[in-house]
């Protein structure tokens, strides 16, 4: 284990995260916060970590896939305990462990919170909270990747291995760096055609700001009660159709630029991921247009609530928990689905699911013809059995995991349809679930014990099991 090469990165994270804070202090000079100064603190502070951590450049820049699993480990640790310093110096938030929870929450953009009332929260910290879910979207390390200074390229496909979400991870451009570059080129302009949309609604201004980086990290946070609730049907159905966008596989998006449409939308992901959403909003409109003014109402309602909820992205318009029982049964499956590999969304990803089902699909046809030999194809290309095997691990390993945290949380003795959502949500980090964690209600109702659990789970949701795994295991550790 190379650990200079860790300490390194991790120094280098916690410079920008200070710099980053730098917005809140802005936002709070604008609304005249005294809450301010708790990230002008908090900003020193890491700072100072970061500069102590990040001094000296690695003398042995060997880098490998496990450097770069403990790095995006240990760093997305680093990076959350900081930026829980700030709700805790404004007093925003008093318990550490609630404070770690909101911003794991933020930062691997699941959106769910334990905050009672957001709408007393200074203005300052509720920036910081949504930006969060910016920063996080397509990864922290992603965006440094053209800053960071780890020899050679292979370095760099590790930590991006290691942060992205999905089964794969590929160069769109020559090198790494310049496909971290593209990648987050994709990103802000997408977020700034939302913020011009939203504005252009009539939404204030930071309320599109904020809005827009949960839309755009697929994360949650409102700056409202009630969530999304109370804005114009216009800013709803701008929203649902940009975190559709933003659950879609940004590899799609590089080729619409390089003029490939064919080759775009023929991804059978996207095709999938697509027909999904469409197929669970008919059939949620027409089980709950009876609730609504009528089926146009109704079919937008839905058409929200299940963007929302197969993107991860945790916004409500409506309280869903007074939905049959159908409907509320299919939002949690569209939980677990989650979006698509490669996009800023959480959950097992559309990706797994259409392997999953070509490989059953394929021992079936194997039972009733024996000796035929049939290949496993995703986008006209066979897939690896080293593919299908890891995506079959990955399935066990998140099922142990998902029972594991239901049984440790089970010990606050609340009904099993919450400890059930309440996993679902934050391991596939998604917000709000269903019963007491559902779109009017929140996470302060867990011990600390369980809190600290299902923080754990957003930060394995997000990282996709391994990178926190591998923490724990004596073999990771071993010196070169």
């Amino acid at each position: 284990m190379n650990y200079s090469v860790i300490r390194y990165i991790i120094g280098r994270v916690l410079c920008y995260e200070a710099a980053f804070m730098i917005l809140p202090c802005i936002t709070a000079v604008v609304y005249q916060e005294k809450s301010g100064w708790s990230f002008v603190i908090s900003a020193i502070l890491c700072l100072l970590a970061g500069t102590l951590l990040g001094r000296k450049r690695p003398k042995k820049p060997d880098f490998y896939m496990r450097e770069g699993y403990v790095a995006v480990a240990l760093t997305w640790f680093a990076m959350s305990i900081m930026g829980a310093l700030p709700f805790l110096f404004s007093g925003a938030i008093t318990n550490p462990i609630d404070a770690l929870f909101e911003t794991v929450s933020g930062f691997t953009t699941t959106g769910a919170s334990i905050l009672t009332d957001v709408e007393v929260v200074p203005k300052c910290v509720l920036f910081w909270r949504s930006f969060t879910h910016w920063i996080g979207g397509m990864g922290v390390l992603v965006f440094l990747l053209s800053f960071l200074h780890v020899q050679g390229s292979g370095a760099f496909m590790n930590l991006m291995r290691a942060e992205s979400p999905g089964p794969s991870v590929s160069k769109l451009r020559p090198t790494i760096q310049s496909t971290a570059k593209t990648l987050y080129i994709i990103y802000f302009v997408m977020t700034i055609v939302e913020v011009v949309f939203l504005l252009a609604g009539g939404m204030p201004l930071f309320d599109t700001l904020t809005i827009t980086f949960g839309s755009a990290g697929t994360g949650g946070f409102g700056i409202k009660n009630d969530s999304m609730a109370s804005y114009s049907v216009y800013c709803q159905v701008v929203v649902t159709v940009f975190i559709i966008l933003f659950g879609v596989n940004f590899n799609a998006y590089y080729l619409i630029l390089r003029k490939k449409f064919r080759q775009a939308f023929s991804i059978e992901e996207i095709r999938w991921y697509l027909a999904i959403i469409a197929v669970s909003t008919v059939v949620i409109a027409v089980m709950v247009r009876d609730m609504y003014s009528g089926f146009g109402e109704a079919f937008q309602q839905s058409a929200f609530q299940v963007a929302s909820i197969i993107t991860t992205t945790g916004y409500a318009t409506t309280d869903f928990n007074l939905w049959p029982q159908v409907p509320r049964t299919i939002l949690i499956m569209l939980m677990l689905v989650g979006s698509c590999a490669g996009s800023t969304g959480g959950g097992f990803k559309v990706s797994r699911l259409v392997i999953l089902v070509k490989t059953i699909r394929k021992e079936l046809h194997t039972l009733l013809h024996p000796r035929s030999v049939r290949k496993l194809k995703m986008d006209g290309h066979v897939l690896e059995h080293e593919v299908v095997r890891s995506i079959n691990v990955f399935l066990i390993a998140y099922v142990l995991i998902f029972a594991f945290s239901i049984l440790l949380i089970a010990f606050d003795n609340l009904d099993m349809t919450t400890n059930f959502s309440a996993v679902a949500t934050t391991l596939n980090n998604v917000g709000p679930g269903l019963e007491k964690v559902g779109p009017t209600g929140n996470f302060s109702i867990f011990s600390n014990f369980s809190t600290f659990v299902l923080t754990m789970d957003m930060l394995i949701g997000r990282l996709e099991i391994y990178p926190i795994l591998l923490l724990f295991t004596r073999d990771t550790w071993k010196r070169h």
